[in-house]
């Protein structure tokens, strides 16, 4: 059975997933390369398998983490549907399991704002890996100056984390911010959509979700 490991291997892939990145930063979007791609992927692997999840429906999760963004090789635009076209034709032809695909494919199609839905646990668990992922990396623009929104929210996390509690009822998403670079209001205007989303996802999975930033809850 393909695992993750194994499809980090894969210099075709590989090559998507770099072109598909430097799409995006011809675009002016923040990173979306290897070190996104792989934090979803583990993010989305911690989640399951902290709540009791088969060891393969883990890998399967990591495999639609690695491969969510892929569509972005084709255009900004609906990436997520083609994401999940690019993903079929790849995993078809590697030989996964046709259920694996299905989850993979549901996963990568459903995690874009405005349409997504937690059709599934993978979809639930690669949607809150996606949405949460902010740290000051992800910020190309080596101008302060000329920051958008999203390069501030982004440079002014210092420090972010996915922690499940004890119990498995929560999910939490920790951050430490320099408000330097970016007031809380900020946070609001780009997260709020996404926190939404990564609440409904949790639910699909038994928890609630909350916000903390500066260990203030804020959701």
């Amino acid at each position: 059975m393909l695992t993750y490991e194994e499809l980090k291997k894969d210099e075709d892939v590989r090559l998507y997933i770099k072109n598909a990145d430097a799409n995006l930063a011809a675009m002016g979007y923040t990173e979306h390369s290897f070190a996104h791609v792989c934090s979803v992927a583990e993010t989305a692997g911690y989640i399951l398998e902290t709540l009791g999840y088969d060891e393969r429906t883990v890998e399967v999760a990591k495999i639609a983490g690695y491969l969510h963004d892929i569509g972005n090789l084709v255009n900004r635009a609906d990436h997520h549907q083609t994401g999940g076209v690019l993903a079929f034709n790849i995993l078809s032809v590697k030989g996964m399991d046709a259920a694996e695909i299905c989850s993979v494919v549901s996963a990568i199609g459903n995690h874009n704002e405005g349409s997504a839905v937690p059709v599934n646990p993978v979809a639930a668990a690669i949607i809150i890996a996606d949405k949460t992922d902010v740290r000051r990396s992800r910020v190309r623009n080596p101008n302060i100056e000329s920051f958008d929104i999203h390069d501030r929210v982004n440079y002014s996390a210092i420090k972010s984390e996915v922690k499940i509690n004890t119990a498995h009822t929560l999910i939490k998403l920790k951050l430490t911010v320099d408000t330097h670079y970016s007031s809380v209001m900020d946070y609001f205007e780009i997260f709020l959509g996404r926190m939404s989303l990564c609440r409904h996802a949790a639910e699909t999975l038994g928890m609630k979700f909350t916000l903390l930033i500066n260990e203030q809850q804020l959701i």
